[in-house]
């Protein structure tokens, strides 16, 4: 049994049973940061507050909300807008959150891709990050359901058709999921229980986890140089701050993290009072109907790109691509044979590969917001296959790269 002396304070009382002191060492004034970084490693601060904002904003909204599809959209619409005090501050932060916590998340993945922060001994970083998309996508669908306006319903109409598997018209699966044929209270309980209950557990449980593995290789820096972090530390805690190559996570980098943190926030709540309406789409202020097709039918920004992969092509055939979208990111620390851990502007190819990348989604974003009609169509087809063509390319195009500095 470990060993209790005489408490002289609550703080020791608390330490000898809990070791606040170790754990607050392990995690934060002996967490090392690598100098060499810039405001883009503050990403990562920036999505747990966001995630916050989006934990407190529901809580908020969830005391009104009614999931019931007779009761959802006016619950939604008139009681927490109108009736409630300040509902429409919480409904409004809740949804610009909810769509700038994917543009922090694509900022997040492409700068490391663009400074190689997946590669050897950190692939378990970008797992966990890729994890935390596919859970946040989750999170976002089924929160995309519960307003029950006229785009939640016929979009949770087609991506749950989906599950069908094309021709293989698993049907029964499509049921399953709806609690019924078509949409409706089965499916508007069963997605409201995803999206305050279980997914929100899973999140922050992969956040932690996400936290966890950055703890043994360190984040990468800006150079990709190779640091050995424990005889810089003892540099540091000697007194040679100037020559150390790091510092640490409490309170140097993370006053750069709250620097970076309050612009994103004036930029966060200008958008929540001026421009909150890009979060919102209109056609979604009309009630859910059945019997109402909306002409264009499409999904938040931020999954029209790879919903713009599966337009393109025949049922069975889109639907493999959508697929192949879906977890071809999570596979880039084994696609990537190059030894190089560079920014991409030193890596040769690998630059013009990364840049293509970042254009090709961008379009496929803008493409799936339109109609697919006429050059939309055509224009939808040739990036679909050039974000195909661009991953089968990676191995080759880095098994060609030359080792940088003579590696």
């Amino acid at each position: 049994m470990a060993h209790f002396t005489k408490a002289t304070s609550i703080h020791d009382w608390l330490n000898q049973r809990l070791a606040i002191d170790t754990v607050r060492r392990v995690l934060a004034t002996e967490y090392w940061i690598p100098k060499n970084i810039n405001f883009l490693w503050a990403m990562g601060m920036v999505l747990a507050v966001t995630f916050g904002m989006l934990l407190i904003s529901g809580i908020f909204l969830l005391m009104y909300y009614k999931p019931d599809t007779k009761l959802a959209f006016d619950s939604v619409n008139y009681t927490i807008m109108s009736q409630v005090g300040y509902g429409w501050l919480w409904r409004h932060i809740h949804g610009v959150a909810a769509s700038v916590v994917f543009l922090i998340i694509y900022i997040h993945m492409f700068t490391a891709i663009y400074y190689g922060s997946y590669k050897k001994g950190r692939e378990m970083i970008w797992i966990s990050g890729m994890l935390l998309f596919v859970s946040f996508s989750a999170e976002a669908f089924s929160g995309y359901m519960l307003p029950w306006g006229q785009m939640s319903y016929w979009a949770g109409m087609v991506i749950t058709n989906l599950f069908s598997l094309g021709s293989l018209n698993l049907n029964g699966i499509v049921e399953w999921i709806r609690g019924d044929y078509v949409p409706g209270d089965a499916f508007l309980t069963r997605f409201f229980m995803l999206h305050v209950l279980l997914m929100p557990l899973i999140i922050i449980g992969l956040i932690v986890f996400h936290f966890a593995t950055l703890r043994i290789p360190h984040v990468n820096n800006q150079d990709g140089e190779e640091i050995d972090f424990d005889a810089e530390a003892q540099k540091y805690l000697s007194g040679d701050t100037k020559n150390a190559k790091v510092i640490r996570f409490q309170w140097d980098f993370l006053s750069k993290d709250i620097l970076v943190l309050g612009f994103f926030l004036i930029f966060f709540f200008y958008l929540v009072f001026y421009h909150f309406e890009f979060a919102m789409d209109p056609v979604n202020f009309d009630p859910a109907d059945g019997l109402k097709t909306p002409p264009h039918i499409y999904p938040e920004w931020y999954f029209l790109w790879s919903y713009e992969i599966l337009r393109p092509f025949s049922k069975d055939v889109g639907l493999i691509w959508f697929g192949f979208a879906q977890v071809i990111f999570m596979l880039l620390p084994f696609l990537d044979r190059s030894p190089n851990v560079a920014p991409a502007n030193r890596r040769g190819i690998f630059k013009y590969w990364f840049w293509a990348l970042l254009v090709v989604c961008i379009g496929l974003t803008i493409l799936g917001k339109l109609p697919p009609v006429g050059i939309y169509t055509t224009f939808g087809t040739i990036f679909a296959y050039a974000f195909i063509a661009l991953w089968f390319s990676l191995p080759f195009v880095t098994k060609m790269e030359k080792p940088i500095g003579g590696k």
